[in-house]
């Protein structure tokens, strides 16, 4: 079963990103991801996703504030975390990791094997956070970003829960 919320220490509520959070999350995408690469993940695209039966999109909210979201884009056993961002003045309260369990335990609950990310070679904070909770780099992109900046490739292997197989052991009688 997924949470559709969970609140944190801080008061802080993660719960499912709802259309009016859209404008509020291209926002942030563009002045805290995206900045100096030219804007992509504009209110439409993120209203797409939060739409999308294939994409989670999750807000941290101090009560009525957008100060965080993330999200996560899944395939077949796999899903890629496109966007993650904490509002500066809400940071190192713990809410980037609330963020990052929350994706991990719902792409965990749905049977997939890894969660995928890419990050700009040049945000060492990011990358000491994402290795922090388990991600390891498996490649370096070059001019990955609008063919001018280097990515880095990092995943992190979900411990998915065995499922037994209920078809042995019948009685044929």
């Amino acid at each position: 079963m997924l949470l559709l919320h969970f609140t944190n220490s801080e008061g802080i509520r993660l719960e499912l990103g709802k259309p009016k959070d859209a404008k509020t999350i291209g926002l942030m995408s563009r002045d805290l991801i995206e900045n100096g690469l030219g804007w992509t993940w504009t209110p439409l695209r993120v209203a797409k996703h939060i739409f999308n039966p294939n994409s989670l999109v999750v807000v941290a909210r101090s009560k009525k504030t957008v100060c965080g979201f993330v999200i996560l884009q899944f395939t077949e056993k796999t899903a890629n975390m496109s966007l993650l961002a904490v509002d500066p003045s809400f940071q190192r309260k713990g809410i980037g990791s609330d963020l990052v369990r929350f994706v991990e335990q719902s792409a965990n609950a749905a049977g997939l094997a890894s969660i995928f990310l890419e990050v700009r070679e040049i945000n060492k904070g990011a990358l000491i956070f994402y290795r922090s909770h388990g991600y390891r780099q498996i490649n370096l992109l070059p001019r990955y970003y609008r063919n001018r900046e280097t990515a880095i490739r990092m995943v992190y292997q979900l411990k998915v829960p065995i499922v037994p197989d209920n078809t042995k052991h019948r009685s044929t009688s």
